[in-house]
């Protein structure tokens, strides 16, 4: 049984069958029999977690079990208390009310690579960066919630699954390592 840790960089396909003129997983990781416990949308990076073991991939990934993620966000605008506080309660994006979460701000991650292609920038306009812990994933969930509290996302990134992360894994957009399954509850 493998457990891989990816850093998935922006723009690729969370799928391991080819597609044209898209980076996919398979560009990356090239052991045969691993899938995704989970996914990211191409415009999203960081933590990804495969697995050749399906009772690991389930633990990982299915809505009764998952494992807490954590974001790291920046916002186009100024977070204010009550915007976090909106987060952290559970929102109703329309189709389906989120779960309480944890959201808080943070300074620039240090230990951050530069994401390429770069976000924009505009001089008059503040952003800021958001820690956001979710115990659900739901399709762009994330966006969702940041959209509907007036902070659009302009870069999102996963920093960890469970006890598992990118900061105490360091690795480039594009690289991966292969773990002990017991570090997610470690």
């Amino acid at each position: 049984m493998s457990l891989i840790l990816l850093n998935k960089p922006f723009g690729v396909l969370c799928q391991f069958s080819p597609q044209p003129e898209r980076e996919t997983l398979a560009d990356y990781v090239k052991i045969p029999n691993v899938y995704p416990a989970g996914r990211l949308d191409a415009d999203s990076e960081g933590l990804l977690l495969l697995t050749d073991d399906g009772k690991l991939q389930h633990a990982i990934a299915h809505p009764d079990r998952k494992e807490a993620k954590q974001y790291l966000v920046q916002v186009d605008g100024v977070a204010t208390d009550e915007a976090l506080a909106k987060l952290q309660a559970p929102l109703d994006l329309g189709d389906f009310v989120t779960k309480p979460c944890t959201a808080v701000r943070i300074a620039a991650p240090e230990w951050l690579w530069p994401r390429n292609p770069p976000i924009r920038v505009r001089v008059d306009k503040p952003t800021a960066w958001l820690a956001i812990t979710l115990q659900e994933g739901k399709n762009r969930q994330v966006r969702r919630m940041t959209a509907a509290v007036g902070l659009p996302t302009l870069r999102l990134v996963r920093s960890a699954i469970g006890a598992i992360s990118l900061a105490t894994h360091p690795l480039m957009p594009g690289d991966w390592m292969e773990v002990d399954p017991a570090e997610l509850r470690a």
